[in-house]
């Protein structure tokens, strides 16, 4: 199966402004959280172009809500 067969036809890629607006965090967070390995690493689209998968986004943002409710 190829690569474009395994992805989720419901993903796309999101621009860090996206991703920014929809976690609310700032740019330098989500790198230091990124290297920490506590956020979704982006994938490299070409050039100096970056993009996080929506499915993986939200999917740490329910995380985020799941560990907070059961602390």
């Amino acid at each position: 199966m190829s690569a474009i067969g395994r992805i989720d036809a419901a993903d796309r890629l999101l621009t860090l402004r996206e991703v920014l607006d929809t976690v609310g965090l700032s740019k330098a967070m989500v790198y230091r959280k990124i290297r920490g390995g506590t956020f979704p690493v982006q994938c490299k689209v070409g050039g100096t172009s970056s993009r996080w998968s929506q499915n993986e986004i939200e999917s740490w943002m329910a995380d985020q809500l799941a560990t907070r409710r059961a602390a």
